[in-house]
């Protein structure tokens, strides 16, 4: 049909930002990121991570059309930090949580192999 192939959501055109940051000029301590080529999978895990940042007023985000493959998060923080540090904290947190995830998985598939 007219739908691009699905490997397109994915894949960043050469000489695209993978992530491109735009700072709100009426709020202070507030921003937008907007990451191509992610969803709401990404959009939300990302979300939630900021919201356990205590320094983090709001965060959210939103798919402009589902014909365009990317997110737009919008941090607004307190005065002790900025969007871009809360942002950058909040991929360094999940990657850890994500590191721990894989390796106790690992460990778990590791004792069950050896079990049978």
């Amino acid at each position: 049909m007219n739908a691009p192939d699905r490997y397109e959501r994915f894949v960043v055109p050469e000489g695209t930002k993978k992530v491109s940051y735009e700072r709100d000029t009426k709020i202070i301590n507030a921003a937008s990121f907007t990451i191509e080529r992610e969803d709401h999978t990404i959009g939300n895990i990302l979300r939630m991570q900021l919201h356990r940042d205590p320094n983090v007023l709001f965060a959210g985000y939103k798919l402009p059309h589902p014909l365009q493959y990317k997110i737009i998060v919008r941090i607004h923080t307190t005065s002790q930090s900025s969007p871009m540090q809360a942002y950058n904290q909040s991929i360094n947190d999940l990657d850890r949580e994500l590191d721990h995830l894989k390796n106790a998985f690992e460990a778990e598939m590791a004792k069950f192999s050896r079990d049978y």
